[in-house]
This record gives structure tokens, C-alpha cells and sequence, in this order.
């Protein structure tokens, strides 16, 4: 019974350094930014997240290039918070995936450790190693192109950005491959 305990305990222990490594960095494009204060207040709230290893801002393009933390838990919900908390918002986000062999269903669905993600250009797809995809769910691109992809995202859950996955409520994001 023992060994089963510290068994399961390590299994959960590698589960969750899988999951941390899934996004290497991210380009993250934030709107509103007027003078180098208004880079220096986003930047030091990006900052306050556990996870990100580093901040390196474009202010020639409003582009913030985001590192994180090895074995971290990265939350792009987090991400566009902080932005927001910081009175600006996201225009557009990049990030760098590193998938192992991952399945995109028909539907354009994959689960990678409790991440939902469905992709509207990778249907019946096998996807490896280091993928670039643009996270299009509302409040992560401008309303103009939110409301243009609504037109073809074909998916129930795109509005709310959440939808049931097998029985279970779940935060679901919406990616297209660069």
C-alpha cells in the first residue's frame, strides 16, 4: 500500500513538470500604451506573476516577449489579467507550445494535462515539438478580429471561452497555428 502512495505521488510529480513545459515564451502585443511609463506599469505587473522568468519589452511595437520559469504552470488567463490590471489591454498573443505527439481530434479538440485546446486550423492532426499558435479567445485579440473569428471558429464554447469536456466544466482556448 506503501509503495503504491509514493508511486502515485511520483507519476502526479511528472504529470506536472510535463504540463509546465508546454509553453517555452510568448510575444504578448498590448494596446494602449502611450510613453515608456505605460510599458514600465504593464511590465512590472507582468512581473508580479510567479511563473515568468523575464520581461523584454518592444516599445517600437508594443510587443512584450515573455519567458517563464522552468517546471512553471503558466496561465495565459493570468497573462491578459495583469495587462488589464494595469489599464491597457491584450491585442494579440503568441505563444511557443512544445507538444509531444499531441492528437488534434476531427474536431480540432486536444487536452494536454487539463488544458483544453482547440485548434481552427489543425483538424486530425499530430502535432510535435515547437508549435507557434495565436490565441484568439475574446479579450486576447482586438473586438474587430474577435468578432470576425466568431464567424468561423464553429464553436459553441468560442464566445465564453468555456465548455463542457467530458462531463466537466473546462476553460477552453481557441488557437489558430502561425
Amino acid at each position: 500500500m506503501k509503495a503504491i502512495k509514493i508511486f502515485s505521488i511520483v507519476m502526479l510529480f511528472f504529470a506536472a513538470n510535463v504540463s509546465a513545459q508546454q509553453i517555452s515564451s510568448v510575444d504578448l502585443q498590448v494596446t494602449g500604451l502611450t510613453c515608456s511609463m505605460c510599458s514600465n506599469a504593464t511590465q512590472k505587473s507582468l512581473e508580479t506573476l510567479g511563473f515568468i522568468n523575464s520581461v523584454k519589452p518592444d516599445l517600437n511595437k508594443n510587443i512584450f516577449v515573455l519567458t517563464f520559469k522552468k517546471d512553471a504552470n503558466i496561465n495565459l488567463d493570468l497573462i491578459r489579467k495583469k495587462v488589464q490590471d494595469a489599464g491597457f489591454s491584450v491585442g494579440g498573443l503568441t505563444a511557443d507550445f512544445n507538444f509531444n505527439q499531441l492528437k488534434v481530434d476531427d474536431k480540432g479538440q486536444a487536452m494536454v494535462d487539463g488544458n483544453v485546446y482547440r485548434f481552427i486550423n489543425a483538424k486530425s492532426k499530430t502535432l510535435n515539438g515547437s508549435v507557434k499558435a495565436n490565441v484568439i479567445d475574446k479579450n486576447f485579440i482586438s473586438g474587430s478580429a474577435f468578432k470576425k473569428q466568431s464567424t468561423t471558429a464553429n464553436s459553441d464554447a468560442y464566445a465564453s471561452g468555456t465548455g463542457m469536456v467530458n462531463g466537466k466544466k473546462s476553460r477552453i482556448y481557441h488557437l489558430i497555428l502561425s
